[in-house]
Protein backbone atom coordinates (compact mmCIF):
# COMPACT_ATOMS: atom_id res chain seq x y z
CA UNK A 1 0.00 0.00 0.00
CA UNK A 2 1.24 3.47 -0.87
CA UNK A 3 -0.21 6.68 0.42
CA UNK A 4 -2.92 6.87 -2.26
CA UNK A 5 -3.16 3.31 -3.59
CA UNK A 6 -4.29 0.04 -2.05
CA UNK A 7 -4.16 -3.38 -3.63
CA UNK A 8 -4.74 -7.07 -3.00
CA UNK A 9 -3.63 -10.16 -4.89
CA UNK A 10 -4.93 -13.71 -5.08
CA UNK A 11 -4.61 -16.75 -7.29
CA UNK A 12 -7.77 -18.00 -8.97
CA UNK A 13 -8.18 -21.52 -10.30
CA UNK A 14 -9.22 -20.53 -13.82
CA UNK A 15 -7.66 -19.24 -17.01
CA UNK A 16 -7.08 -15.52 -17.43
CA UNK A 17 -9.59 -15.56 -20.31
CA UNK A 18 -12.36 -16.81 -18.01
CA UNK A 19 -11.51 -14.35 -15.21
CA UNK A 20 -11.31 -11.46 -17.69
CA UNK A 21 -14.70 -12.39 -19.19
CA UNK A 22 -16.33 -12.09 -15.75
CA UNK A 23 -14.67 -8.72 -15.11
CA UNK A 24 -15.78 -7.43 -18.53
CA UNK A 25 -19.43 -8.11 -17.65
CA UNK A 26 -20.81 -5.20 -15.56
CA UNK A 27 -23.84 -7.30 -14.59
CA UNK A 28 -21.41 -9.34 -12.42
CA UNK A 29 -19.88 -6.32 -10.64
CA UNK A 30 -22.42 -6.25 -7.80
CA UNK A 31 -21.59 -9.85 -6.88
CA UNK A 32 -17.85 -9.18 -7.16
CA UNK A 33 -18.11 -6.10 -4.95
CA UNK A 34 -20.25 -7.87 -2.37
CA UNK A 35 -20.94 -4.79 -0.22
CA UNK A 36 -24.42 -3.99 -1.50
CA UNK A 37 -23.19 -0.62 -2.74
CA UNK A 38 -22.85 -1.69 -6.37
CA UNK A 39 -26.36 -2.64 -7.44
CA UNK A 40 -27.27 -3.11 -11.13
CA UNK A 41 -25.79 -2.64 -14.55
CA UNK A 42 -27.94 -0.13 -16.45
CA UNK A 43 -26.55 -0.76 -19.93
CA UNK A 44 -26.68 -4.55 -20.08
CA UNK A 45 -23.61 -4.65 -22.33
CA UNK A 46 -20.23 -6.29 -21.93
CA UNK A 47 -17.13 -4.13 -21.91
CA UNK A 48 -15.36 -4.16 -25.25
CA UNK A 49 -12.70 -1.46 -25.24
CA UNK A 50 -11.03 1.60 -23.80
CA UNK A 51 -13.19 4.71 -23.79
CA UNK A 52 -16.44 2.78 -23.38
CA UNK A 53 -18.75 4.14 -20.69
CA UNK A 54 -20.90 1.80 -18.63
CA UNK A 55 -23.44 2.86 -16.04
CA UNK A 56 -24.36 1.17 -12.77
CA UNK A 57 -26.84 1.83 -10.00
CA UNK A 58 -25.12 2.41 -6.66
CA UNK A 59 -26.29 2.72 -3.09
CA UNK A 60 -24.57 4.41 -0.18
CA UNK A 61 -26.17 5.11 3.18
CA UNK A 62 -24.43 8.51 3.36
CA UNK A 63 -25.40 9.63 -0.15
CA UNK A 64 -28.15 12.32 -0.07
CA UNK A 65 -30.40 10.19 -2.31
CA UNK A 66 -29.28 6.76 -1.09
CA UNK A 67 -29.39 5.32 -4.61
CA UNK A 68 -27.55 7.03 -7.44
CA UNK A 69 -25.89 6.29 -10.79
CA UNK A 70 -22.22 6.08 -11.65
CA UNK A 71 -20.95 6.30 -15.23
CA UNK A 72 -17.64 4.44 -15.49
CA UNK A 73 -15.16 5.06 -18.31
CA UNK A 74 -13.00 2.10 -19.31
CA UNK A 75 -9.36 3.21 -19.25
CA UNK A 76 -7.41 0.01 -19.95
CA UNK A 77 -8.81 -2.92 -21.89
CA UNK A 78 -6.19 -5.51 -22.82
CA UNK A 79 -7.79 -8.98 -22.83
CA UNK A 80 -6.96 -11.08 -20.88
CA UNK A 81 -4.33 -9.07 -18.98
CA UNK A 82 -5.63 -5.68 -17.81
CA UNK A 83 -8.98 -4.00 -17.29
CA UNK A 84 -9.56 -0.72 -15.47
CA UNK A 85 -12.17 1.99 -15.19
CA UNK A 86 -12.66 5.41 -13.70
CA UNK A 87 -15.99 6.10 -12.00
CA UNK A 88 -17.76 9.33 -12.85
CA UNK A 89 -21.16 10.98 -12.94
CA UNK A 90 -23.23 13.31 -15.07
CA UNK A 91 -22.89 16.82 -13.67
CA UNK A 92 -26.30 18.31 -12.83
CA UNK A 93 -24.91 21.76 -13.69
CA UNK A 94 -23.38 21.00 -17.10
CA UNK A 95 -24.96 17.69 -18.14
CA UNK A 96 -21.44 16.51 -18.97
CA UNK A 97 -19.67 13.43 -17.68
CA UNK A 98 -17.17 14.27 -14.92
CA UNK A 99 -14.75 12.00 -13.08
CA UNK A 100 -13.68 12.03 -9.45
CA UNK A 101 -10.12 10.82 -10.05
CA UNK A 102 -10.22 7.31 -8.56
CA UNK A 103 -9.51 4.17 -10.60
CA UNK A 104 -10.28 0.47 -10.23
CA UNK A 105 -7.75 -1.78 -11.99
CA UNK A 106 -7.37 -5.55 -12.35
CA UNK A 107 -4.08 -7.05 -13.56
CA UNK A 108 -4.20 -10.72 -14.56
CA UNK A 109 -1.19 -13.00 -14.99
CA UNK A 110 -1.72 -16.48 -16.40
CA UNK A 111 0.32 -18.85 -14.19
CA UNK A 112 -0.83 -22.09 -15.81
CA UNK A 113 -3.69 -23.36 -17.97
CA UNK A 114 -6.14 -23.09 -15.07
CA UNK A 115 -4.43 -20.67 -12.71
CA UNK A 116 -4.35 -16.87 -12.80
CA UNK A 117 -2.85 -14.37 -10.39
CA UNK A 118 -5.19 -11.38 -10.05
CA UNK A 119 -4.24 -8.05 -8.50
CA UNK A 120 -6.97 -5.54 -7.74
CA UNK A 121 -5.80 -1.96 -7.21
CA UNK A 122 -7.75 1.10 -6.09
CA UNK A 123 -5.90 4.35 -6.85
CA UNK A 124 -7.16 7.74 -5.69
CA UNK A 125 -3.99 9.74 -6.42
CA UNK A 126 -5.75 11.93 -9.02
CA UNK A 127 -8.64 12.94 -6.73
CA UNK A 128 -8.95 16.70 -6.39
CA UNK A 129 -9.45 18.73 -3.23
CA UNK A 130 -13.27 18.99 -3.32
CA UNK A 131 -14.00 15.23 -3.27
CA UNK A 132 -11.33 14.80 -0.58
CA UNK A 133 -13.29 17.21 1.62
CA UNK A 134 -16.41 15.02 1.34
CA UNK A 135 -15.04 11.49 1.00
CA UNK A 136 -12.52 9.64 3.13
CA UNK A 137 -10.12 7.65 0.94
CA UNK A 138 -10.18 4.79 0.54
CA UNK A 139 -13.94 4.76 1.08
CA UNK A 140 -14.08 1.14 2.24
CA UNK A 141 -12.74 -1.15 4.95
CA UNK A 142 -9.16 -2.49 4.67
CA UNK A 143 -10.35 -6.02 3.83
CA UNK A 144 -12.63 -4.93 0.96
CA UNK A 145 -10.24 -5.64 -1.92
CA UNK A 146 -9.39 -9.11 -0.62
CA UNK A 147 -13.08 -9.85 -0.13
CA UNK A 148 -13.83 -8.72 -3.70
CA UNK A 149 -11.15 -11.05 -5.06
CA UNK A 150 -12.66 -13.91 -3.02
CA UNK A 151 -16.08 -13.13 -4.52
CA UNK A 152 -14.52 -13.07 -8.01
CA UNK A 153 -12.91 -16.47 -7.41
CA UNK A 154 -16.24 -17.91 -6.23
CA UNK A 155 -18.07 -16.56 -9.29
CA UNK A 156 -15.46 -17.98 -11.65
CA UNK A 157 -15.64 -21.37 -9.90
CA UNK A 158 -19.40 -21.69 -10.57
Amino acid sequence: MTEETVSATTTISASADIVFAVLADPSRHAAIDGTGRVRDSLDGQRLTGSGQVFRVVMYHENHPDGSYEMANRVLAFEPPRVISWQPGYVSPETGQLEFGGWIWRYDLTQLGPDETRVTLCYDWSAVGPVPRERIQFPPFAPDHLGNSLSHLAAIVAR
